[in-house]
């Protein structure tokens, strides 16, 4: 990390602490927090590496409680949504949100080649809608760039059951069901240019139409299916020419985007956070309170630092290796991002 990205992200820390543990600005669970601790966190965090003295984020605080204690008072009067991550494996998490997502696709258009995803285009959303927030992103990703943004729900959670049960020619089925009404969508707006869409559903719609007959020339992609293979499968196989941009993002964290494709990379995915209102950290499985050396594998820990959601350390549920930085982005970035080995689960493929 410069010189330069390391002491602005360390005034963004002090700012966002100042909002979060200030009794005019902050929410109830970290003004309650802090009573119980010994130290000011206003005072003791001064930089990003002092971070470490609130310990881990733990996930099961997004679990439960009343959602109302995550609101900022620095942001009440505001219109919020109820956001989920998570839910196919346990209990989602929850969180209010108002601008964050807005800022997250409006920052992410800016580095969206206009050739490819012309503006004044429409797109086509093929994913999750409700709870989580990537309809409304997307929408917003549309109309930021003057388009509008045609929307086919597919339900991860209802998959996860289908896969459970082994009821596989159902899931097929569902897959179907769900291109099906792509295809009518795409075949009636001419002006739809831009897609979105998970791995498994892509590769259906491909293997149906072709993509340069329908007039689409930019893919933005992500699921849990996205690995190297894949981006070397859709970009050699599936697009026809279409450019394809692989993401990275939940609820938590907002959007991280991937380094522009170079031959030497070899297809690998690489990511980058949006700092520096959030930042990745690839940790030692054994020992997460050490960062892993350039080049090694490890468990992927997120810092979220926006004036509606302050999280701190808190370890995903993905492994990847630590990246350096690039000439676009001037931070730590992650390659290869997959389920961390130690959770013990299976990745459902299904349509996701």
């Amino acid at each position: 990390m410069s010189t330069e990205t390391s002491e602005k992200l360390d005034a963004w820390t002090r700012e966002i602490i100042h909002w979060h543990f200030s009794p005019d600005t902050g929410c109830k669970f970290w003004l309650s927090f802090a009573e119980k601790l010994s130290w000011d966190p206003r005072r003791e965090i001064q930089q990003f590496s002092d971070l470490h003295k609130f310990g881990f984020f733990e996930d099961n605080w997004l679990r439960s409680g009343d959602i109302r204690d995550w609101l900022p008072k620095g942001n009440a009067g505001k219109p919020m949504y109820v956001f989920e991550t998570g839910g196919s494996t346990g209990q989602p998490k929850t969180r209010l949100s108002t601008e964050d997502l807005r800022t997250d696709y409006t920052d992410f258009s800016k580095t969206l080649d206009d050739n490819h995803f012309p503006k004044g285009s429409d797109w086509l959303l093929l994913g999750p809608t409700g709870p989580r927030r990537l309809r409304l992103a997307i929408e917003h990703l549309a109309q930021v760039r003057n388009g509008i943004c045609f929307c086919v729900d597919m339900d991860p959670r209802w998959v996860v059951k289908l896969v459970k049960k082994k009821q596989l020619a159902v899931l097929e089925e569902y897959k179907r069901h769900i291109v099906d009404q792509a295809l009518t969508i795409l075949k009636r707006h001419k002006n739809i240019k831009c897609l979105f869409a998970t791995p498994k559903l892509l590769e259906e719609l491909c293997a149906r139409v072709s993509l340069k007959d329908l007039g689409i020339k930019g893919v933005f992609c992500g699921g849990t299916q996205m690995d190297a293979q894949f981006h070397r499968f859709a970009v050699e196989e599936l697009l026809e020419g279409a450019a394809f941009v692989p993401t990275y993002g939940n609820t938590l964290m907002g959007l991280a985007c991937h380094k522009p494709y170079t031959p030497e990379d070899n297809y690998d995915i690489i990511y980058y956070p949006p700092l520096p209102r959030a930042v990745l950290q690839v940790v030692h499985p054994d020992t997460p309170n050490k960062v892993v050396d350039y080049g090694q594998l490890g468990r992927v820990m997120l810092t979220t630092l926006t004036k509606e959601l302050f999280m701190p350390n808190f370890l995903e549920r993905d492994q990847a290796i630590r990246e350096p930085a690039c000439e676009q982005y001037q931070w730590d970035g992650v390659r290869n991002v997959g389920p961390f080995s130690r959770m013990g689960a299976t990745v459902v493929e299904g349509v996701y």
